[in-house]
């Protein structure tokens, strides 16, 4: 699971995914790429998933690159625990993903296989995602 090896505040708030994402929004590194359509939170299991799903259909060919990291620490109370108390433990990790931001770049296979594979990783994601072509 993908999660910060240290962070300088261990809780931090709930904060709004309003607008747009103007960095990280162009394919830098590879040449297929799956861009958001909405804005989401994408849990560190989420990415994991995803990251398999493509792996696993390109068959360990080409290249991926992640462009999403969960640095946010969200937290749970306990069940049954009566309100206040202050603010709960933290339990996972989120990346906060606004539309337009790629999320997976993909290169080294043909335009088919990268399709059918960002298809198969979107499954996995809470938001609508969109299939981008370098060329295209």
């Amino acid at each position: 699971m993908l999660m910060p090896k240290r962070v300088k505040r261990r809780k931090v708030q709930k904060g709004r995914m309003r607008g747009f994402a103007y960095r990280g929004n162009k394919i830098s590194f590879g040449q297929y790429g799956l861009q958001a359509q909405e804005p989401c939170w994408i849990t560190s299991r989420q990415i994991e998933a995803a990251r398999v799903a493509i792996t696993r259909h390109v068959k360990r060919g080409g290249k991926l690159w992640i462009r999403i990291f969960p640095d946010k620490p969200i937290t749970l109370k306990p069940a049954e625990t009566r309100m206040g108390k202050g603010k709960g433990n933290p339990e996972y990790w989120v990346a906060v993903v606004k539309p337009g931001r790629i999320l997976f770049e993909l290169e080294g296979v043909a335009e088919p296989v990268a399709k059918e594979a960002m298809r198969l990783a979107s499954a996995k994601l809470p938001a609508k995602m969109k299939f981008l072509s370098r060329n295209a």
